[in-house]
């Protein structure tokens, strides 16, 4: 459904704090990746290469917090935590799919821009001098 400019302004208060804890930097692949099956902490921590481990305790507990994501403590030897997608985060499974689709079908065209915008700047600064002001154009006769 399309919104005007009006609407979007009048709802960023109501919209921005929601958008900002769904698109939070692990926030997408955590879910994604609990849609699938619940998994354990170890078991995402292996699956996202790159996050530490205090950087998904805190992304768990704010999807927790927003009724995203469940913890269950697994009692049997060895003692576990396991978390699960909750059916208002199975709701965000749609979006998401969308928006990895997209990034997938896109990303040659978001890279070739990459390009272009990094060949500007670099051709941008021959023309500038050591204090980043344009060169004086030399004539010659």
């Amino acid at each position: 459904m399309p919104y005007t400019e009006e609407q979007v302004v009048a709802t960023i208060p109501i919209v921005r704090p929601v958008l900002e804890q769904i698109a939070h930097k692990w926030s997408i692949l955590i879910l994604t990746f609990l849609c699938e099956e619940p998994k354990r902490f170890n078991a995402l921590r292996r699956r996202l290469d790159g996050i530490t481990q205090k950087a998904l305790t805190e992304t768990l507990r704010r999807l927790e917090r927003n009724g995203l994501v469940e913890r269950h403590v697994v009692t049997a030897s060895p003692i576990a935590v396991v978390y699960s997608i909750t059916p208002l985060g199975r709701t965000l499974q749609a979006p998401f799919l969308a928006l990895y689709d997209w990034a997938l079908d896109h990303q040659d065209d978001l890279s070739a821009a990459q390009r272009r915008f990094d060949a500007g700047d670099a051709s941008a600064e021959r023309g500038r001098d050591e204090h980043g002001h344009p060169r004086e154009a030399v004539v010659s006769r």
